[in-house]
């Protein structure tokens, strides 16, 4: 579904604190699998997911969603390609302080166009299926880590993404959250769902719903296991 060919990506190219965060990576991303990006901290593994997540272009090297070449694409058509295709989860959340639940979970439809009417209902269907439908109007800062969990995983299918992406998810959760978090991934998964992480947490990259294991460390691949 993704395939990645010789990407790399330097930060201040040509000056004294040039930086290769990812270098030479050919990679494929299989459809409805999950795929786990493993390694230290600075391996390279956030840039990586950024890139194929189009919200970063690489310095050389090509990026394929679905054999179609992404890499030069103008950003407005990056943009519409990350808002239909990736869901994402960040490892702080970042959900909106001030915000009410449901006005988080509908943020990224927005740009599509879509009536307020449809939108609502499909982020009230959402907030059902996570069981947070009593903290529809509660603002956002007022939620427990479990239920700011589950509202940024109702914020990354808002749109119906095929793919999910989602960088150190369980970095801030305890061991109970994130079992809760995995299932909720395995379910995705099994939905037709691919499914992309980033972690160097066991209770991620040893579930036994991850289909590949990929280790990275200084911006390349040095293994997989599947």
């Amino acid at each position: 579904m993704i395939v990645l060919k010789e990407v790399r990506k330097v930060f201040h190219g040509g000056r004294p604190n040039e930086h290769v965060a990812v270098d030479g990576v050919s990679l494929e991303v299989t459809e409805s699998q999950m795929t786990v990006l493993k390694g230290p901290s600075g391996s390279g593994k956030t840039t990586l997911l950024s890139l194929i997540g189009c919200m970063a272009r690489p310095t050389s090297g090509r990026i394929f969603l679905k054999d179609r070449e992404i890499t030069s694409l103008p950003e407005r058509f990056l943009t519409d390609i990350r808002c239909r295709t990736f869901g994402f989860i960040f490892q702080q959340f970042n959900l909106i302080s001030g915000l009410s639940v449901l006005e988080n979970v509908l943020l990224p439809a927005y740009p599509l166009g879509e009536s307020l009417a449809t939108l609502k209902r499909r982020g009230v269907a959402l907030l059902n299926r996570f069981g947070l439908s009593s903290r529809a109007t509660a603002k956002v800062e007022w939620l427990s880590g479990g239920e700011a969990q589950r509202v940024a995983m109702a914020r990354a299918l808002m749109n119906n993404p095929q793919v999910i992406i989602a960088d150190e998810p369980t970095a801030h959760l305890d061991t109970k959250l994130s079992l809760e978090f995995m299932e909720m991934m395995r379910q995705c998964q099994a939905e037709g769902k691919t499914i992309l992480m980033a972690s160097h947490d066991p209770l991620v990259y040893d579930a036994t719903a991850v289909d590949r294991v990929v280790n990275l460390r200084d911006g390349k691949i040095v293994g997989q296991d599947s």
